[in-house]
């Protein structure tokens, strides 16, 4: 039907016919002629109408905005004065010769420029028209050469594309699962994959020794700017591996994305840092390298003070008070900082410390600050020795469980990093290894994995797992991007006397093991080989790489926060026979007394 796309209609010779199709994005009219900009994926191209084609010119002369067309014309230059020099075909227009109105539209309710600032309800719900618009087309388009640079790379590398069930069945994975009702076996369920961990492992069991899937995955769970309850993963898994050859393979797969997608070179290798250097630094377990911040420990500095709030949690084993100097942070205004301080709130911080460096050299004179009063010479001259203070600076503090610190000051800082403009460089990646194989739930008292029941230790004894569990790191690696956790991944367990010692610190009886993963544990006693793998958050990969601010930017159909589909208006209602068939009686809620 058409002959080339508009763009590439730049690289056509002048004088030559072409034939084109897209939607009418602009109309003109100068001087008894009429221009029309024709849109497609690829951009857009002017076209011509000359009153000397009476017959089609009068068709021209009813398009309206979004009418589809078929046109074929000769290419000439444009005249003196009207090049474009923004777009790829600014120097050239196409005489239309003859014209075919393909389909006509309604008035949209969503304009197709980059303008229309139309809230996301109606973009959602107008999810079509939302896509017309080119920054949403170039989203996909490069979601598609993301999935498909990352193809190559593992199929070049020996990995097969293995399918894995989407009808399974639940396993405590950390969220709920989203449950089918079975037809065939009343009372029975399957549950959607929230990732297809266990199927690729038994793969490894097979002697499928290098796999990976574009897998979609599903949780139901509460939805944040990255999350959804649909989403995709890029799923990997080895086999006669360990995390040094995972990681290396993995990093080069990302070295040639960037260079193939973005034409960007990304560091070789990859900087690694273990989880509690990541967190004792900067707060966080994927810190964003980019921002030059660090948390500082005090709480040797200040286990004497008078101020309770600071020597409260200096003497307690889970507490930790840490300051966050800021270079040059003593401009903030008091305004800013209360700011600052409701912001910290947010995560579990009872207020905000600080101390505003006018001279340094001076000591605590040249210091001001409402804490000083509570803080020994020897305190402050620690603190200002060690936080390495100028004169202009501001050191913040945070005093509490090491948890609520860690939260607070870590946030602060990437929010500091933002506002005061100190997020230097485009792309820092980095491995966090060396993680804990648990922690403590204080308030189910219990102790919960980090990653996954299914990650190996870094201790090769099963006793010795089952003893001391706090202790105990595991054999997993998280590649941070930016400050966001592009993907995470982990050696496996292959004995099946190791995993019945993960399982029992999880407080999963023989009885339960036996009942959820009684196939995997049977699997585990032919002959696993060792293995590990890591799976990438795709939707999350692409909304770096095309600088949008949420992963519903980059994926066709998403759903809302409420984890509805204004499109489809999905989800929805069962009729009764489909209802009665699977042996399901809705329960009617009453309605709330007025």
């Amino acid at each position: 039907m058409r002959s080339h796309y508009c763009s590439d209609v730049a690289g056509v010779a002048l004088g030559d016919q072409i034939t084109a199709c897209g939607w009418v994005h602009r109309r003109r009219d100068h001087g008894g002629v009429i221009f029309i900009d024709l849109r497609d994926r690829s951009g857009l191209l002017q076209l011509v109408f000359d009153p000397d084609y009476a017959d089609i010119f009068a068709i021209a002369e009813s398009l309206r905005p979004e009418f589809v067309l078929k046109a074929t014309g000769k290419v000439r230059e444009r005249p003196e004065g009207t090049i474009n020099p923004k777009l790829p075909t600014g120097r050239i227009e196409v005489l239309v010769t003859e014209l075919e109105l393909l389909n006509r539209a309604d008035t949209p309710p969503l304009q197709i420029d980059e303008t229309d600032h139309v809230g996301e309800e109606a973009r959602l719900r107008y999810r079509y028209i939302e896509l017309r618009k080119p920054r949403m087309q170039q989203h996909l388009m490069l979601r598609a050469e993301v999935t498909r640079s990352l193809r190559r790379y593992l199929d070049e590398a020996g990995f097969l594309d293995i399918e894995t069930p989407i009808l399974t069945k639940a396993t405590p994975e950390g969220a709920r699962d989203y449950l089918v009702p079975s037809r065939t076996h009343p009372g029975s369920f399957f549950a959607l994959p929230q990732s297809p961990q266990l199927f690729k492992q038994l793969l490894m069991m097979s002697g499928l020794d290098r796999y990976y899937q574009i897998a979609r995955c599903f949780r139901d769970e509460d939805l944040r700017a990255d999350r959804q309850p649909e989403f995709t993963q890029l799923d990997i898994e080895f086999s006669f591996s360990d995390e040094s050859e995972i990681m290396a393979v993995n990093e080069a797969m990302m070295r040639q994305l960037f260079a193939d997608v973005l034409d960007v070179q990304l560091p070789d290798p990859f900087p690694r840092m273990t989880y509690a250097e990541a967190m004792r630094r900067f707060g966080s377990d994927k810190p964003d390298l980019r921002i030059d911040l660090e948390l500082v420990d005090v709480a040797d500095l200040v286990a004497d003070a008078e101020f309770k709030v600071f020597s409260g949690p200096a003497n307690d084993p889970g507490g930790r008070v840490a300051m966050l100097p800021v270079p040059g942070g003593s401009s903030l205004t008091r305004k800013q900082i209360d700011d600052y301080t409701d912001f910290v709130g947010r995560y579990g911080a009872k207020g905000l410390a600080y101390i505003k460096v006018n001279d340094p050299a001076q000591g605590r004179e040249g210091l001001a600050s409402p804490i000083l009063k509570f803080l020994s010479d020897a305190a402050v001259d620690g603190i200002l020795q060690r936080s390495a203070a100028k004169a202009g600076d501001l050191i913040f503090f945070g005093a509490d469980r090491a948890s609520v610190v860690n939260d607070a000051l870590g946030a602060l800082r990437v929010r500091l990093g933002q506002d005061l403009g100190r997020i230097e460089g485009d792309w820092a990646p980095l491995w966090v290894i060396d993680w804990p194989m648990f922690e403590w739930d204080d308030k189910e008292k219990r102790w919960d994995a980090l990653h996954h029941p299914f990650t190996a230790p870094s201790v090769d004894d099963p006793a010795a797992l089952v003893s001391h569990p706090g202790e105990a790191l595991s054999r997993a690696y998280d590649l941070v991007l930016n400050g966001t956790e592009l993907g995470g991944g982990s050696v496996r367990i292959h004995r099946p006397d190791m995993q019945t010692a993960a399982f029992q610190v999880l407080g999963i009886g023989a009885e339960e093991a036996e009942e959820k993963f009684g196939f995997l544990l049977e699997a585990l006693r032919y002959g696993a080989p060792p293995h590990g793998g890591i799976a990438f958050g795709v939707d999350r990969l692409v909304m770096l790489m095309a600088g949008a601010s949420s992963i519903r930017e980059v994926i066709a159909f998403p759903k809302t926060q409420t984890a509805t589909d204004l499109l489809t208006g999905a989800p929805g209602l069962a009729d009764n026979r489909q209802l009665k068939e699977l042996g399901i009686r809705l329960r009617q809620t009453e309605k709330p007394s007025e």
